[in-house]
């Protein structure tokens, strides 16, 4: 399978399995794909540095210790500028296509007025990416070739680990800008912890990260200022069984946030998350963290 309008070219997503799954973890990286298609950057406005500001660079390689310690990872290789699998299906702005979009389509959510949508108008917080309107018949296409089968692969991944183990937890893993544009260059903290403010997992989880963060050194902050997007708020069903968690890592930790290449703290972020993730799987084998009789 290849996104759409491509004769080649990686897949537009690939699951990194273990040889046996040992752990209720789920991770997904859905914003760290780095192939862009030659028509969509033929289509654009924007020079090959400045398109990819809002990608998640190298995160998939950050989280890729979790498939050694037996859980899969879900990762994106289309660019979030291409399409966003954090939206809902067709949060689509109308002023960006060239025809009529469908009735069902959100074209009044925040995300679509902020040039966010499912379809993005812009990267980072202003450039625009499109030097015309796009035809609808494009923007659907990527949904239904690429978005709708992404999605259905981690719900497949999510249910095969709740009927393995009695719940899933899903790790959906991101990464920020050091700084907060406005804001006098104020820096953020390394690590936010996303659980749509305690409705999309158990505390006790989001105790876990934020304790064993801490102990490896790293500030932490709790839904503030990422509560967690659509992927969160979908998947995280309690009651269910079905656990969810936004992670944003600071990209000053590990890369240089100008040339998109990683930074001498990548090799000690990537051994700390290895080392993080292992002491949750002895969390979770030791019964120390959600049983399934206590996620039903």
């Amino acid at each position: 399978m290849h996104m759409p309008g491509e004769s080649s070219g990686p897949p537009p997503f690939e699951v990194m399995a273990p040889r046996c799954q040992t752990l209720p973890l789920v991770f997904n990286s859905p914003h760290s794909g780095r192939h862009y298609p030659a028509a969509f950057l033929r289509a654009s406005r924007l020079d090959s540095t400045t398109i990819r500001r809002s990608e998640d660079t190298f995160v998939e390689e950050l989280f890729a210790p979790a498939v050694a310690h037996g859980s899969p990872l879900l990762k994106a290789n289309f660019p979030r500028a291409w399409l966003d699998v954090n939206r809902e299906p067709y949060e689509l702005d109308p002023k960006m296509f060239d025809g009529s979009l469908p009735a069902y389509a959100n074209v009044r959510s925040m995300r679509v007025a902020g040039g966010l949508g499912t379809i993005a108008r812009i990267v980072s917080e202003s450039e625009e990416i499109y030097s015309g309107p796009l035809c609808v018949e494009e923007g659907l296409a990527r949904i239904d070739g690429v978005y709708k089968p992404y999605h259905r692969t981690l719900r497949e991944l999510l249910l095969a680990t709740r009927a393995l183990f009695g719940f899933a937890f899903l790790v959906d893993c991101h990464s920020m800008p050091s700084s907060v544009r406005g804001a006098g260059g104020r820096l953020r903290p390394d690590f936010v912890l996303g659980d749509r403010y305690g409705t999309s997992c158990a505390g006790e989880l989001t105790d876990a990260l934020a304790h064993g963060l801490t102990r490896l050194g790293y500030s932490v902050s709790r839904n503030k200022p990422y509560a967690g997007g659509f992927i969160t708020e979908h998947y995280g069903q309690p009651r269910g069984g079905l656990h969810a968690m936004q992670v944003e890592v600071n990209r000053a930790l590990y890369m240089d946030e100008q040339s998109f290449e990683k930074s001498a703290g990548f090799a000690r972020l990537a051994a700390d998350l290895d080392r993080l993730i292992g002491d949750l799987a002895g969390e979770f084998a030791a019964g120390l963290l959600v049983r399934a009789d206590a996620a039903e």
